[in-house]
């Protein structure tokens, strides 16, 4: 990873920022108008840790925990299975800073954060639109598949992913 690679908590001047990348990363991460992203990120999120490098945000990874009054789809396909867990909602970096371990840096920030806190942390790649680097970055960080999920007419399908958080393992 960088030497000059920063993470930290979100703070409200990031939104703007942190939105671009977001929308820039479809249709890996969901997209989101800039009003409905500032309220999942203010007030849905849990946490959400930013990724600077030489002081500019090149990155972010949002989680949530269980609870959340949440429209997603993946979210609530989760909630009904797990009851103590973290959820990596989205993770996005920037395509300028792809490469530069900048996931795994924010990834980490999560686990560290959710450790000792919550039992398992989750996260859904896309199976069709099909997003096969994504699915290798979350096998390399120790995710294992737990289910699938397909849209009605089977064009749209996500794989469902957790990683153990603690001793006992993952149901």
């Amino acid at each position: 990873m960088p030497d000059n690679l920063q993470i930290r908590m979100w703070q409200s001047a990031d939104v703007a920022r942190l939105h671009d990348i977001n929308e820039a990363a479809v249709p890996g991460v969901g997209t989101l108008g800039r009003e409905p992203f500032e309220d999942l990120v203010a007030n849905t999120s849990d946490v959400t840790f930013v990724a600077l490098l030489d002081g500019r945000i090149e990155g972010f990874v949002m989680g949530l925990i269980e609870g959340r009054d949440y429209a997603s789809l993946n979210y609530q396909w989760l909630s009904e299975r797990y009851k103590d867990f973290a959820y990596v909602d989205r993770i996005a970096v920037a395509a300028s800073a792809r490469g530069l371990r900048i996931g795994a840096a924010l990834y980490s920030a999560m686990v560290s954060h959710y450790e000792g806190r919550r039992d398992i942390l989750l996260a859904e790649v896309n199976l069709a639109p099909p997003n096969p680097g994504s699915l290798r970055f979350h096998q390399r960080h120790g995710f294992v598949r737990v289910g699938e999920r397909w849209d009605d007419k089977g064009g749209k399908g996500v794989v469902y992913l957790a990683r153990n958080l603690a001793v006992r393992s993952i149901p």
